[in-house]
């Protein structure tokens, strides 16, 4: 029992815990103010400089081989580099390489890990602090930075796959070089291989935290490939466009006009900026400004003025610029130049340019205007020409370095169009009859060209004779090429003047931008909406876009102004007193970003952030900064206009008006990421190193290295036509080392790994999986019939409804609002909540679902509602089907009652957008897709609803997804060799092999019927199904061995293939499908494992009388191709699938079996001729040989008698000479040799 306290300290005690109680319920107050700004810094080091503090260039693109000696040391561990197949190997399993870095990829041997050039080094820094010291505490608490590179698409997707893929790392702590007091560590940063991929030269590089240590925000750095840096002969890094300057003289920057960034967008790799007074040099970067350099162009600058081209005042000015993904383009005065970079990871025996090439040598250009956007595999960009071609504009098109230009229209030019056109009307173009003199002159001022449609926007100004102006966008068709239409021509918006500068058009979202002293905008170039509220005395200078659905504009007294989209209203954001509070608060603080002197060089949008570059001077130093503009800071100033006072109980007091409709905004629902925005993941960590400290040597690192390089080879040689048992890229790499898991961790637990690093299996695989952050993905991919879901939650206050309003009046305030948008509306039933009595209450929270592309995007709306919430609740849900308009507004009540009483409810409405499956043909995977663009605004909540987070605050109310319609990247055909077997097993009772068995690729006997299937591999999911398309089968090559197979013609495809062909040429037919595309049969998953292929061979086929090669039986190889283009209607893919089938056992033709069989019974015959033969004299052979071996026997034996007498008489003879005189009679052995020869004759 615990004792009394007097009273009065149990009421000090619970009155002390007040303040801290409310400290604990505002967690995000206390972490506003209490969490230190800290940034990750990232720089590149080359593996030479690993622990220096230094910062390389990227531009090398070679593989490096500084890792093989490392991995041969791994000899007892999962990583085998005898088991890296090489060139040739690869080449015989149907693989396609992954050139990573290099275009002599193909030729190198792959019995070798490689790696790449360059390591990522990271560390951070908080305030003030020094970073070394932030590095070592944070390494002692666990932090470990979480790298994810993404790599861009290329634009030429003719050589290369399109795809979006990402590799995720994790940084490896590493000691820096040098000295050190310490025992343990002085100076030290993380590492990470900083990969490359061919295709692809533009990447970002994502930093975050793993989760310990302190709040680090996640940055986001580009790292991109600059190709026009080189070595000179001392191994010094120069410029191959010029040369570059040390120093940033003030003349270059002060008080000079600021000037646009123009750019391929997130396809050019470097970005170019020109307009320094007075001298041909150009700012150039690969980091987005994070850092850049000065570079004096090396161009002859010669010009000399015609008749034709007249030039006024010369200037060494670079007037415009613009970089697109290999090549640069430069126009001083009325010159045009362009130089290629040297990007092997684009193309491979293309050479760069070696110097400045000038282009349209002939022609007088006034302008260059920039596409942002690719289209059909190359890049593009406008020409506008003056005086004798006046009208008239040249297309570039820039394919793999390669430039080339096109005068457009073919015939007559514009002018002349618009002329015969006012002609034909009766009137003079740009004005009325002047006297009847007729008299014309237009100039073409701006030109978009949108590529996915073939179609120039041009913004022409006519010239009246009275020398009044009047000015016209027109459409001008380059496929029908003589067709145009005029867009606008003389509405009267304003009674002031208007005089256009330029436009702007946003493929995503068909919006259309006409600035000068005004702005107008337009959605599909239809019912132009005038801007009022932006000032008449300022002219605009150039407007960016970061078809995030943000506008910036600057005026030509270097003025920003803000605007969103599909709104009616521009903010200005400086000069502004917003402008100047956020100055001052910076200049007190010291920041290095501000200064009282500064101009601004240029203006641009970065991950959908605006920046600005500006030039600072003050007392320090003079200097270029990147710094971000606090855009919603900045708006939030404008809220503090509207105030009131408030009298309360004789206190006055001053109040603010919050304009935001809805106090919480909610995204829920949402499907994974990963399957809309089709982004392909690997994870990669590094491996365990031995040491106590854990920190890595460069042995570890180079180990790192490699493994990364052989995750993303293998995720290139996966492409390939059989699909393997196991739909994962990494199944081949460990799957004869999975069973030594337990062994290899049982070394590394001992400190037993070789090389003193341990490689985790597991650490090294493709993600299939990822978690929704609520947030709206960065793209969403839609197939033909597919949908997108989620929900939009809008918890607004009480005030926010009202009573009494009918549905019909609600409908007719939607139409109306509609009408102001220039635009058609559907509004959704308005639900009412019921309770007994006939009353109805709405809320005034009204949410619009913009659509750029109504006729192939539908949205669809359901409603729940949920009692005691004070929240609205929609549900959006993409899909594809039937016409709608462009605008969805979507008008709900969230409570009700007929007393005038507050029912806290929630609504739940569900959007559906939907693909209309009738928009799009098919295509290759990621290629070719309809840009479109959805917007989700609650209506009055642009400008006015603002989010506070630890990074400051955020927008609410707008939202903007880029949409792609047709067949998404990531998903291909292949070949299901294992149920192809099971299933022709199955059917044909057996299954015979080739004697010579091919793993990679079995045989298939020929008098079998043959069943194949296919499967729709998700690369992005890690899906794999059976194709259930419809689908064409082509024989289109073959040969009898693998080194003769060739590629057919047109007309020996369809002999081979056609069943209408009489020419007696099929290669194979099928009985049961009777449904033909043209003259091929059209084949599905179901029918043809009913009827299955039958193989045939006929006389005039090239599979007809194969020579067998030696004792086997015949074979064919036949290059077979699979296509569902135009045959199948349950998507926007175009599959195509080639791939190597072999057959054995194919039989002869008549004549050459008739012939061998001739001869194999003659042989035979003669064989059984020659044994009766044999068996019939055999006999007397054997009795002939024998009476001959005797007689042979006899003659040998008969001379070895008489030279055994011979020699014996002559010893008897010297016998006798030496003994005495010799015997007169005869001897007994001669009487007895003289009887037998006797005998021998009477015989």
């Amino acid at each position: 029992m615990y004792p009394a306290i007097p009273v009065w300290l149990r009421v000090r005690g619970l009155q002390s815990l007040w303040p801290l109680l409310a400290v604990l319920l505002a967690p995000r107050l206390w972490a506003v103010f209490n969490t230190q700004v800290c940034t990750w810094q990232v720089v590149l080091n080359r593996f030479s400089n690993l622990g220096r503090d230094v910062n390389d260039r990227f531009f090398e693109q070679e593989p490096l081989d500084t890792v093989g000696k490392v991995f041969r040391t791994l000899v007892d561990s999962p990583i085998d580099p005898k088991e890296v197949r090489s060139t040739k190997s690869r080449e015989s399993e149907g693989y396609t390489g992954m050139l990573l870095g290099s275009g002599n990829f193909t030729h190198l041997s792959l019995q070798k890990y490689l790696g790449f050039p360059y390591y990522l080094k990271i560390n951070y820094s908080c305030n003030e602090e020094q970073s070394q010291n932030l590095v070592r505490r944070g390494h002692l608490v666990g932090l470990k930075p979480m790298v994810l590179v993404t790599f861009y698409a290329p634009v030429n997707f003719y050589r290369w796959k399109i795809e979006e893929l990402q590799i995720q790392m994790e940084a490896a702590p590493f000691r820096s070089r040098g000295s050190c007091d310490a025992t343990e560590v002085c100076v030290m940063n993380w590492y990470t291989p900083m990969p490359i991929k061919n295709g692809s030269v533009v990447m970002s590089v994502e930093i975050s935290s793993n989760g310990l240590g302190p709040f680090i925000p996640n940055a986001r750095f580009h790292m991109n490939i600059n190709g026009f840096l080189k070595k000179d002969e001392e191994n010094n890094i120069r410029f191959t466009v010029g040369e570059e300057l040390v120093e940033l003289m003030p003349r270059y920057f002060l008080n000079a006009p600021s000037r646009p960034v123009w750019h391929t967008e997130n396809h050019s790799p470097v970005f170019i900026l020109g307009g320094i007074p007075d001298e041909k040099a150009i700012l150039m970067t690969d980091t987005n400004f994070k850092d850049f350099s000065l570079v004096e162009l090396s161009i002859d600058s010669c010009w000399v003025g015609s008749f034709y081209c007249p030039q006024v005042d010369f200037s060494a000015t670079i007037y415009d610029a613009i970089s697109t993904e290999s090549t640069l383009f430069i126009r001083q005065n009325q010159l045009v130049y362009y130089f290629s970079g040297t990007y092997n990871t684009l193309y491979e025996k293309r050479k760069p340019s070696e110097n400045w090439v000038r282009v349209l040598a002939n022609e007088c250009i006034k302008r260059l205007c920039p596409v942002y956007f690719n289209s059909n595999g190359s890049d593009y960009i406008l020409a506008l020409t003056s005086g004798k071609h006046e009208g008239y504009i040249h297309l570039g098109t820039i394919t793999d370095g390669q430039v080339s230009f096109k005068m457009l229209p073919n015939e007559e030019s514009v002018c002349e169009m618009i002329k015969g056109a006012a002609t034909s009307d009766g009137f003079v173009a740009g004005g009325g009859d002047c006297g009847g003199q007729r008299t014309f002159k237009c100039s073409i001022m701006w030109a978009e060209y949108l590529a996915s449609d073939n179609e120039l926007v041009l913004l022409v100004e006519n010239k009246k004779p009275n020398n009044k102006l009047l000015y016209e966008v027109i459409e001008y068709d380059l496929i029908k090429d003589m067709d145009f239409m005029m867009i606008i021509g003389t509405e009267a918006f304003t009674t002031t003047p208007m005089v256009p500068k330029g436009m702007f058009f946003n493929t995503y979202n068909n919006l259309l931008f006409i600035w000068g002293n005004f702005l107008i905008q337009s959605y599909m170039s239809e019912n132009f909406i005038y801007l009022a509220n932006f000032p008449k005395e300022l002219t605009i200078k150039y407007l960016i876009n970061s078809f995030r659905g943000d506008v910036a504009i600057v005026t030509e007294n270097e003025e920003i102004w803000y605007h969103i989209e599909g709104t009616y209203k521009v903010y200005q954001l400086f000069p502004s007193s917003a402008w100047n509070t956020e100055f001052t608060l910076q200049m007190m603080q010291k920041s290095t970003l501000y200064a009282s002197n500064e101009t601004m060089v240029t203006l641009f949008y970065d991950s959908g952030k605006l920046y600005q570059l500006v030039y600072l001077m003050d007392e320090r130093q003079q200097r270029l900064v990147k710094r971000p503009i606090p855009v919603e800071k900045l708006l939030i100033s404008y809220q503090l206009k509207h105030h009131y006072l408030d009298e309360t109980n004789g206190n006055r007091r001053v109040s603010f008006t919050n304009l935001c409709p809805f106090t919480v905004i909610r995204l829920g629902e949402m499907p994974d990421p990963h399957i809309y925005t089709r982004q392909e993941r690997y994870r990669a960590r590094p491996p365990l190193v031995m040491e106590s400290s854990g920190f890595h040597s460069e042995s570890s690192l180079a180990v790192y290295q490699g493994l990364v390089y052989y995750l993303l080879w293998l995720h290139a040689k996966y492409d390939k036509p059989y699909a393997d048992p196991v739909h994962d890229p990494t199944w081949r790499w460990w799957k004869n080392k999975k069973h030594d898991k337990d062994y290899f961790f049982y070394l590394a637990s001992n400190r037993q790994s070789a090389g003193g690093v341990h490689i985790d299996m597991d650490s090294y695989e493709k993600v299939y999986s990822s978690k929704s952050s609520n947030t709206l993905p960065e793209r969403i991919f839609l197939d033909k019939g597919t949908q997108f879901h989620f929900s939009i939650i809008l918890t607004s206050s009480g005030n926010s409804f009202r009573m009494g309003l009918s549905i019909s009046q609600q409908l007719g305030e939607g139409r109306a609002a509609g009408a102001a948008r220039g635009a058609a509306l559907i509004p959704a039933p308005a639900p009412s909540l019921r309770t007994g009595s006939s009353f109805d209450l709405y809320s005034r929270v009204m949410v619009s679902v913009v659509l750029a592309d109504p006729d192939c995007v539908e949205a669809e709306v359901k409603e729940r509602v949920i009692v005691n919430r004070n929240t609205v609740l929609f549900q959006v849900r993409l899909r594809q089907g039937g016409r709608g308009a462009v605008v969805v507004l979507l008008v709900f009540a969230s409570a009700g009652s007929g007393s005038g009483h507050r029912f806290p409810t929630s609504s739940h409405y569900g959007v559906t957008i939907r693909e209309r499956s009738f928009c799009y043909e098919q295509g290759i995977s990621g290629k070719q897709l309809l840009r479109t663009a959805l917007m989700v605004k609650v209506i009055g909540s642009s400008g006015h609803c603002f989010q506070n987070t630890l990074l400051g605050p955020l927008m609410q109310g707008n939202l903007m997804v880029p949409v792609f319609i047709g067949c998404p990247p990531g998903k291909r055909l292949a070949f299901d060799i294992t149920n192809t077997l099971h299933y022709n097993r199955k059917e044909n009772k057996h299954y015979f092999d080739c004697l010579k068995v091919d793993p990679e690729r079995p045989c298939f006997l020929f008098r079998d019927l043959f069943y194949p299937f296919f499967l729709i591999q998700d690369l992005v999911t890690g899906e794999s199904g059976s194709f259930e398309g419809s689908y064409v089968l082509k024989v289109i090559g073959g040969g009898p061995t693998m080194d003769t197979v060739r590629d057919y013609s047109e007309e020996e495809i369809y002999r081979y293939n056609s069943p209408l062909d009489k020419t007696r040429s099929l290669i194979w037919t099928t009985k049961r499908i009777k449904h033909m595309d043209g003259p091929f049969f059209v084949m599905s998953h179901k029918t043809l494992g009913n009827s299955g292929i039958e193989w045939l061979c006929l006389e005039n086929s090239p599979c007809y009388d194969t020579v067998p090669q030696g004792i086997y039986t015949p074979e064919f190889y036949f290059r077979v191709l699979v296509s569902n283009r135009n045959v199948d209607n349950s998507t926007y893919c175009d599959h195509q699938l080639t791939f190597l089938l072999h057959l054995h056992g194919l039989p002869l033709s008549a004549k050459r079996a008739l012939f061998i069989v001739m001869v194999s019974s003659g042989f035979f015959v003669g064989l059984v001729v020659l044994y009766i033969l044999i068996c019939l004299v055999w006999p007397y052979v054997v009795r002939a040989w024998a009476s001959l071996r005797w007689k042979i026997n006899n003659i040998i034996a008969s001379e070895s008698y008489y030279t055994y007498a011979s020699s014996s008489r002559a010893f008897s003879i010297s016998s006798q000479t030496s003994s005495g005189p010799p015997s007169k009679g005869p001897s007994k052995v001669d009487t007895r040799d003289t009887e037998d020869e006797e005998e021998d004759k009477a015989k």
